[in-house]
């Protein structure tokens, strides 16, 4: 079964066809930018447009960089202030014409890595923290997911979010080197330790593809390795979590 995942971020849209019983991209990624506007109806063409580029028919999994709740924006997160009340889900099947799942871009990575990747077969309370823009979280007991952890919003000093001061994007705003940035990163997993006391932190987003440069300055007295899907995590599990919605009617489809 082929779903198409499409993952959005601050900075780019990206989708591809996913191969829901492996895991494994069926296609190159494909990418778009994200409008400069960031805002509804600017997006959700380039959603459309990248649902036309792969010719795809049917329901569409859809990571996307805020808290969802039912489909709903409850806030705007890096992107523009109108999104806050929009039903995303509507407004990309109006876009399209396609039934679209939208879950938390950091859930849908998380989704990835405990179904294809580290994750796999992981007990006890796991949390997935993806670098971009900004910083996402989504969290895990037993496999099963606990939906909008939003750790990246925690309010830190003189800013209004922590992942202002530590996310990728603080590190190419302000041109930090790996060591200074990573001890700020660092500083915030050990928040994220002291506050929830996960038994396993999973690095994904597309700084995961760095690791190795500043992986030296992570000390933090809970395990911490690398997603290995790097950022391909957020395309296939936005489409796992279109299967785990949509799975029954599509399996009745097959011919």
């Amino acid at each position: 079964m082929e779903v198409l995942g499409i993952d959005i971020g601050g900075s780019g849209i990206k989708g591809a066809l996913v191969n829901i019983e492996t895991g494994e991209m069926l296609t190159k990624r494909f990418r778009i930018p994200t409008p400069e506007s960031r805002k509804p109806e600017e997006m959700a063409q380039v959603v459309a447009q990248i649902v036309s580029h792969f010719n795809y028919t049917g329901p569409v999994g859809c990571g996307f960089p805020t808290v969802i709740k039912k489909g709903v924006c409850k806030s705007n997160g890096n992107l523009h202030k109108k999104w806050r009340g929009v039903n995303a889900e509507e407004l990309f099947t109006s876009a399209t014409g396609l039934p679209f799942t939208v879950i938390n871009d950091a859930d849908a990575a998380g989704y990835a890595a405990m179904n294809y990747g580290v994750g796999r077969g992981k007990d006890g309370f796991v949390v997935m923290i993806t670098i971009g823009t900004g910083l996402g979280s989504g969290a895990f007991l037993d496999g099963r997911l606990i939906p909008n952890f939003e750790l990246g919003q925690i309010p830190y000093k003189k800013y209004e979010k922590i992942e202002s001061w530590a996310a990728g994007s603080a590190k190419d705003r302000e041109g930090l080197s790996y060591e200074k940035w990573g001890k700020r990163f660092n500083k915030f997993l050990n928040y994220v330790n002291l506050v929830i006391a996960p038994e396993l932190i999973i690095i994904g987003g597309g700084m995961s593809k760095e690791w190795e440069e500043y992986a030296q300055y992570i000390d933090v007295d809970t395990l911490v390795i690398p997603a290995g899907l790097q950022n391909h995590a957020g395309i296939i599990g936005a489409a796992t979590a279109c299967v785990k919605k949509y799975g029954e009617v599509m399996d009745t489809e097959k011919p």
